[in-house]
């Protein structure tokens, strides 16, 4: 075959160094490059007069769209798998604007979701005049539980004085973020009242706030948050996705925080069933996103959790880091918490202390995937192991 051999390309700009390799011209690279990058998207609900459209559409222009048999013929909704180069997405969307039915809302769809995938840098704004570059290197986001009932690391820093030494440990081992939390989420756990997981985190945050570190909170209370980040707090760790409190959104506005929105079925909507897992979640982190904008949140602000654990089989929680790379559509960085939990020990048979490896696989399958925060306990070691992953990521070629 005299070495000729496939190459996978997962963007424009690796599309222009592979040309630019072999010694095309300029404007041939920025012509072409639109031609060597191949999306796949799916459309959710489309009525079937539109499928039938898109895919009459996108056929014409050399690509392909594969719709539900009974579209054909029926009146429902369906939905639909559009497949091409970006240059072909171009082209159809060009068309769709022009077409009834809802496409021109869809073209417009379609167009936020293929410039969502060329992002790799975003800039987190925070308060305090502080801000957080995401994206050319993994953030490492620490766990403090100021707590006794954690499911890894329970009671061990529940004392003040052990959590601020604990967090200024794991700054030193190269954290670039700690994530405080008062409240164990775990499941089974009972929730304490707002004044005890007050007292329990304040004392820490106070004592932090002086250190020149990010800090964010684990919480879903809107009192919680306030007092938080009236302490020094920068970023609003949300299981709840702006659903468990209503006066959330208000605070993240009006301190004009960082805000993480994470994906929950195990406080939220636990008794109602998945139709298509992948699908489910990145309409419920969708939605947790236009409440963050509808109270007035600003986008540069929002971080989206897929909720590793949360509502979710072991296998499910696998699927996620698989297709993480799926959330990216969204626009917005991406956390990954996948340190210790449950998924890890039930795979390799092992109690939480020596889930290490398995969270250290996790982390680093999370990074090559889309993520920017892996949020973890052991500081040290995943550094290392992202730093290898971020070098591979992002290696010429």
């Amino acid at each position: 075959m005299k070495g000729h051999y496939a190459v996978l390309i997962s963007d424009q700009q690796e599309a222009k160094r592979f040309m630019e390799d072999i010694g095309a011209s300029p404007a041939g690279v920025e012509y072409m490059a639109p031609k060597g990058v191949w999306r796949c998207i799916k459309l959710r609900h489309i009525p079937d007069r539109a499928a039938n459209i898109i895919k009459q559409e996108m056929l014409s222009k050399g690509g392909e769209a594969a719709v539900a048999k009974e579209a054909l013929m029926s009146q429902g909704t369906h939905d639909v798998l559009v497949m091409g180069t970006l240059r072909q997405f171009q082209r159809l969307t060009e068309k769709l604007r022009r077409q009834p039915f809802g496409l021109k809302v869809v073209s417009q769809d379609i167009e936020t979701i293929l410039a969502n995938l060329e992002k790799t840098q975003w800039t987190v704004q925070l308060p305090y005049g502080c801000s957080l570059e995401l994206g050319a290197r993994t953030k490492i986001m620490g766990i403090v539980n100021v707590t006794p009932d954690s499911f890894s690391d329970g009671g061990r820093f529940f004392n003040a004085d052990q959590a601020v030494e604990h967090a200024l440990e794991m700054a030193a081992d190269g954290a670039d973020i700690i994530d405080i939390g008062g409240a164990s989420s775990r499941p089974g756990s009972q929730m304490v009242d707002e004044d005890e997981e007050l007292a329990r985190i304040i004392p820490v945050l106070e004592r932090l706030a002086g250190e020149k570190l990010i800090l964010s909170i684990d919480t879903c209370r809107a009192g919680v948050a306030e007092a938080a980040l009236r302490a020094g707090a920068h970023i609003i760790n949300d299981i709840g996705g702006l659903e468990l409190d209503q006066e959330m959104a208000g605070v993240v506005c009006r301190w004009q925080a960082g805000l993480v929105l994470m994906h929950n079925r195990l406080q939220i909507r636990a008794d109602q069933d998945y139709g298509n897992f992948v699908d489910d979640v990145i309409m419920e982190l969708q939605q947790a996103f236009d409440r963050a904008q509808a109270g007035g949140i600003g986008q540069d602000r929002v971080i989206i959790d897929p909720g590793i654990g949360f509502g979710k089989t072991t296998a499910q929680n696998f699927t996620l880091l698989k297709r993480l790379h799926d959330f990216r559509s969204l626009g917005q960085p991406i956390l990954v918490g996948a340190s210790r939990k449950g998924f890890i020990g039930r795979t390799l048979d092992l109690e939480v202390g020596r889930r290490v490896e398995g969270s250290l696989a996790a982390a680093v399958m999370a990074v090559v995937n889309g993520a920017s925060i892996v949020r973890v306990h052991d500081v040290m070691e995943t550094k290392l192991a992202v730093r290898m992953a971020d070098e591979m990521r992002s290696a010429d070629g």
